[in-house]
C-alpha cells in the first residue's frame, strides 16, 4: 500500500464531484482526501485526490476516472516532482499562561500562524505538506493530551516547474 496523489481536470458542472466521489464509493476505493476548486478556466475544475492503494487498485482508479465523460485529464502526481499543501487548524484548549507563551514560540519554529487566541486557548493554522502537518499534530498530542481539536482540509497539489526550464 502506498500513498498516491492524482490531479483530475473535469468539467465544472453540477453533479461532477458527486459522480467522481460515487465512483470511489461504488468500487470500495478509499479516499484520504478530495479537494476541488475552479481553475483559470471557469468551465474547468481541478480535483486533487489523495488515496492509499496498491498498484493494481490504483491502475483501476485511473482507468475509471479516464472513462468518466466529464473528466478531461488525469495526472498521476505520485512519482512526479510536485508541490503539495493542506490546510490544518488545531485548537488547543485549557492552556495556562505559560503554555500559551510556549505555543506562540512553537508557532514561530513550525512556521504556523496563530489565527485566534484568548486567555486559555490558541488556534493554530498551518498550510504545509501533509507529512509536516502530521509531525505538528503528533507533537501537539504529546504536549497537550486530550486538549486539542483538529480540522484538516484536503491537500492541493501542482506539478513542479523543472529547474531546466528556468
Amino acid at each position: 500500500m502506498k500513498k498516491r496523489w492524482l490531479s483530475v481536470f473535469a468539467e465544472n458542472e453540477i453533479g461532477v464531484l458527486a459522480r467522481v466521489a460515487g465512483l470511489f464509493a461504488g468500487k470500495s476505493y478509499n479516499l484520504n482526501s478530495l479537494t476541488v476548486g475552479p481553475t483559470e478556466d471557469p468551465t474547468v475544475s481541478r480535483m486533487t485526490i489523495g488515496l492509499t492503494s496498491d498498484d493494481r487498485t490504483f491502475e483501476q482508479v485511473v482507468k475509471q476516472l479516464d472513462r468518466c465523460v466529464e473528466v478531461i485529464k488525469v495526472i498521476d502526481l505520485t512519482e512526479t516532482a510536485s508541490h503539495q499543501k493542506e490546510l490544518l487548524f488545531v485548537k488547543v484548549r485549557a492552556c495556562t499562561r505559560q503554555e500559551i507563551d510556549d505555543l506562540f514560540r512553537f508557532a514561530g519554529v513550525f512556521s504556523v500562524n496563530i489565527t485566534d487566541y484568548c486567555r486559555d486557548a490558541v488556534l493554530l493554522e498551518s498550510t504545509a505538506p501533509e507529512t509536516r502537518n502530521d509531525e505538528l499534530i503528533r507533537l501537539l498530542r504529546e504536549q497537550f493530551p486530550g486538549r486539542i481539536e483538529i480540522v484538516r482540509g484536503g491537500g492541493v497539489a501542482i506539478e513542479a516547474i523543472g529547474l531546466a526550464e528556468r
